[in-house]
C-alpha cells in the first residue's frame, strides 16, 4: 500500500492525523519541519504527503516543499492543509501540482475521502511507471509455424509506417503482444505505448480516462490519449467501446485534438493508433453497436492473429518459453517436456489459446513433481476414464459400432488429429504414424479425407465439406 508522510509543525495535529489514518489501516511517518520532511522523502519515497502550508522554524514553507517534491518525485500526490486557508492559497497550491487542498479545522470524513482518492492515484501512477519500464523490454514473438511467420511478416510491413492497424483474432491469441511488437519496432519505440482496455473502463468514466480532466479541486489530470502523445495508443477490444465515446474518438482521429473534461483548451496529440477485436465488427455494425465510420478509420491495415489451434507446431516452443519464464520470475522448476506430453498438447483443444497454454504450464509446474520431464498424465487433457494396462476405454458411440465402421471412424479421427498437429504437413505426419507418404495419401483417400495446403488449418473430411 505504501506509507503516508505527514508534515505539520503542530505536534497535536500531525499525531491526530496519524492516529486517524492508522485506524483506517494506513502506515504513517511524521515530520515537523522542512529538513525532516525532505530527509524522509529522499530516504524512502512515500505513497502520499499531507503537507501544512505554514511551517515554523523551517528553511522552506509548504509551497517550497511542494515545488521541490513535485520536481524530483512527480508521482507522489501531495495534499495541502492550512489553518489560514483561502482561495488564493488553494489556487497557488493546485497550480504547483498539489493533488488537493484541505482547510483546518478539517472534517475527518472529508480527510478520508481525499486520502483514499489520493492513494488510489498513487497506486495507478506506480503501476503506470512499472508498465513503462516493461515497455522498454524487447517484445519476443515466439513461433516458427507457417501461420505465425505469415503474421510476423505482415507486422513487419507496418512497423515503419504510421498507418492504423486493426488486429483480429480470438481472445488469448496474443493481439496485445502483436501491438507491442509493432510499436517497439517502429520509429516511435522510444515514446509511450498506452493500452486502453475498452471493456474494462466504466462507461461513465470513459471520457475522463481517455481525455483527462480539469478542475480547481484536483488541478489538471492527463488522460490516456495525452499520456500516449508522440507514441502509440492501443484500443484493446475496441468493439466494447461505448457508442458515445466512439463518436468522440472518431473526432480525435480526424482532428488529432480533444478537450479535457471540464476544460476548454484544445489539446493537440500525435498518435499511432492500433486496435484489436475478437468480435466480428461487420456484425457489430449491422447490429448498430459499432459505428461504421470509426471502423473504416481504424481498419486501414487489417492483420489476422492466428489462434493456437492454427499454429499447433509452435506449442512445444511456446511451452518451453513459459517454463523458462516461470523459472526466472517465480523460481518454479525448469522441467523438460516428454514426447508424450508434447504429442498430447498438440492434439488438445485450446479455446483460451496462448493464455490457456501459459496457465496450464504454470499449473503443472506448481502442482507437479519438481524434477523429471513433464508427462502426459500431468496434463488435464489426459484426464478421463481410468485405463487398465493394455486396454483403451472406448467412447459410447465407438463401442456400439460394427468393427469395420469403428475402425474407419477411429482411423479417420486419429489421422485428422495428427495432420492438424503437424500443421497439415503430410511428410511429418507420415513419419510420426509410421507410414510411407504415398501409403498415407491412399489411406486418407479411402477414408474420405481431403487435406488443406494452408498450414495450421483443420483438415476436413469429404462429408464435412459436402455438409
Amino acid at each position: 500500500m505504501g506509507d503516508i508522510l505527514i508534515v505539520d509543525d503542530e505536534r497535536d495535529i500531525r499525531e491526530l492525523i496519524s492516529d486517524i489514518l492508522k485506524d483506517e489501516g494506513y502506515s504513517t511517518r511524521l515530520a515537523s519541519n522542512s529538513d525532516e520532511a525532505m530527509e524522509e522523502v529522499t530516504s524512502d519515497q512515500p505513497a502520499l504527503m499531507i503537507l501544512d502550508i505554514w511551517l515554523k522554524d523551517s528553511n522552506m514553507d509548504g509551497i517550497d516543499i511542494l515545488k521541490t517534491v513535485k520536481r524530483d518525485y512527480p508521482d507522489v500526490p501531495i495534499v495541502i492543509i492550512s489553518g489560514h486557508g483561502n482561495i488564493e492559497i488553494a489556487v497557488a497550491a493546485i497550480k504547483q501540482g498539489a493533488y488537493d487542498f484541505i482547510e483546518k479545522p478539517f472534517n475527518i470524513d472529508q480527510l478520508m475521502v481525499v486520502v483514499r482518492r489520493a492513494m488510489e492515484t498513487s497506486r495507478l501512477r506506480r503501476e503506470n511507471s512499472e508498465l513503462k519500464q516493461q515497455d522498454g523490454k524487447p517484445t519476443e514473438m515466439i513461433g516458427d509455424s507457417a501461420a505465425f511467420r505469415t503474421m510476423v511478416g505482415n507486422l513487419d510491413k507496418v512497423t515503419k509506417s504510421n498507418g492504423r492497424v486493426m488486429l483480429s483474432g480470438p481472445s488469448g491469441s496474443g493481439k496485445e503482444l502483436a501491438a507491442r511488437f509493432i510499436h517497439q519496432n517502429s520509429l516511435r519505440a522510444s515514446a509511450p505505448f498506452v493500452t486502453v482496455n475498452c471493456a474494462g473502463v466504466e462507461p461513465d468514466r470513459v471520457e475522463e480516462v481517455l481525455f483527462g480532466r480539469e478542475s480547481l479541486e484536483r488541478g489538471v489530470e492527463a488522460g490516456l490519449l495525452e499520456q500516449a502523445n508522440g507514441g502509440s495508443v492501443y484500443f484493446d477490444e475496441v468493439a466494447d467501446m461505448p457508442l458515445g465515446t466512439q463518436t468522440k474518438i472518431l473526432r480525435v482521429l480526424v482532428d488529432q485534438s480533444f478537450t479535457r473534461v471540464g476544460g476548454s483548451d484544445k489539446i493537440k496529440v500525435d498518435l499511432r493508433v492500433i486496435s484489436s477485436t475478437s468480435k466480428d465488427l461487420a456484425e457489430e455494425i449491422e447490429a448498430e453497436r459499432f459505428r461504421e465510420e470509426l471502423y473504416h478509420r481504424l481498419n486501414v491495415v487489417p492483420i489476422a492473429v492466428p489462434s493456437l489451434s492454427e499454429r499447433r507446431e509452435d506449442i512445444p516452443v511456446l511451452a518451453e518459453y513459459f517454463i523458462e519464464g516461470f523459472n526466472e520470475s517465480q523460481g518454479l522448476p525448469q522441467r523438460e517436456l516428454s514426447d508424450d506430453a508434447v504429442a498430447l498438447m498438440q492434439t488438445m483443444s485450446w479455446p483460451g489459446n496462448i493464455r490457456q497454454l501459459k496457465n496450464l504450464i504454470e499449473r503443472v509446474l506448481i502442482l507437479g513433481d519438481e524434477t523429471g520431464p513433464i508427462e502426459a498424465r500431468e496434463l488435464p487433457g489426459d484426464e478421463g476414464p481410468a485405463q487398465e494396462e493394455g486396454r483403451v476405454v472406448l467412447s459410447g458411440a465407438l463401442a456400439t459400432m460394427p468393427l469395420r465402421e469403428a475402425r474407419e471412424a477411429f482411423e479417420r479421427e486419429y489421422l485428422l488429429t495428427q495432420i492438424n498437429r503437424f500443421g497439415g504437413n503430410i511428410s511429418r505426419t507420415a513419419s510420426f504414424v509410421g507410414m510411407e507418404r504415398s501409403a498415407l495419401h491412399r489411406k486418407l483417400k479411402s477414408l474420405g479425407v481431403v487435406t488443406s495446403n494452408k498450414s495450421g488449418s483443420r483438415v476436413a473430411s469429404v462429408e464435412e465439406l459436402e455438409g
